[in-house]
């Protein structure tokens, strides 16, 4: 699919479930700041749509992805999930992770340049799979 740069698309269900709570955790101040905040700054460069026009090759909450790091050539299948529901055993990547904040709202096909604690890091987004027939959030 042809790459739009810069172009972030989430579901309204993900967004309004993200500030609430971003602005929950601030309040108790239970995340780290920098990571807030770089959460928060991309989620306001979202184009928002309903569930049923979401496209089914961007990464969501709850999608699983496998990327690839284009420095080492290595591949990893990974869901981008809420903080309460990360479990890095199962490769489940709580959305506060820079690499989900650095994925959320990114289609199959594009690159995507974030820090990451090991410096800056280029990601190629070889699949999305998206499975909302259950709880979409």
């Amino acid at each position: 699919m042809k790459k739009i740069k810069d172009t972030l698309v989430l579901r309204q269900d993900d967004y309004a479930l993200l500030i609430s709570y971003l602005n929950h955790a601030r309040r108790n101040s239970s995340i780290d700041r920098q990571n807030a905040d770089e959460l928060t700054a991309e989620l306001k460069k979202a184009t928002l749509v309903d569930n049923a026009d979401f496209p089914p090759d961007v990464v969501g909450l709850n999608s699983k992805v496998r990327i690839k790091t284009d420095d080492k050539n290595e591949e990893m299948e990974l869901m981008i999930v809420t903080p309460d529901k990360a479990n890095i055993k199962e490769k489940k990547i709580s959305i506060m992770a820079p690499i989900g904040t650095a994925l959320i709202g990114f289609r199959e096909g594009q690159k995507v340049k974030w820090k990451v604690p090991s410096g800056h890091k280029t990601f190629t987004i070889l699949n999305v799979m998206n499975d909302y027939s259950g709880n979409p959030a």
